[in-house]
């Protein structure tokens, strides 16, 4: 009986750990194409992203959460560093699109900092990549409660770019 007992107790204790054995996987989820980073240092990982030619050339890169948006506005798809609150060709801007009273922040001409950095381009699989990092400014001055917003240790990776379309042959 005793020995029985000493049977059963290992064949349960191999059951036990043959089931976590089995029940352990892994969950492997790659992020790409992705889009994402710190606002004011809270994880912000966008829904929908792209990115886009603008008509005076250059490239809009934008990323959405519900109906927040972040928006990097580059002077050209050259993979270097462009500098934010020097200029109005290179600039971010994060806004909520469909809210009347939401603070609205961006860069611009001696207004906030950061930078944007295209570290690959694509053209053959249409993808951009690089990262990116801001402190932008609320365009309402006089809303002391939020006069900036800051997004930091930001990337996209593997962005689908579309280019200009020209509808005039």
């Amino acid at each position: 009986m005793l020995e029985t007992y000493h049977f059963m107790k290992k064949y349960y204790y191999l059951l036990i750990t043959i089931f976590l054995l089995a029940s352990c996987e892994e969950d492997i989820k790659f992020n790409t194409p992705a889009f994402q980073s710190l606002k004011d240092n809270v994880f912000w990982r966008a829904q929908n992203y792209s990115a886009q030619a603008k008509a005076g050339g250059g490239v809009y890169i934008s990323g959405g959460l519900g109906t927040n948006v972040v928006t990097l506005k580059l002077p050209s798809l050259e993979t270097k560093t462009y500098v934010l609150g020097v200029d109005n060709l290179t600039a971010a801007s994060y806004s909520d699109r469909f809210a009347i009273d939401k603070p609205e922040f961006t860069t611009g001409t001696n207004k906030g900092s950061g930078q944007v950095v295209i570290t690959e381009f694509d053209n053959n699989k249409g993808t951009i990549s690089g990262t990116f990092k801001f402190t932008a400014v609320n365009t309402n001055a006089e809303d002391l409660e939020n006069p900036s917003v800051t997004f930091t240790e930001g990337v996209f990776y593997k962005i689908p770019y579309t280019p200009l379309v020209n509808f005039n042959n």
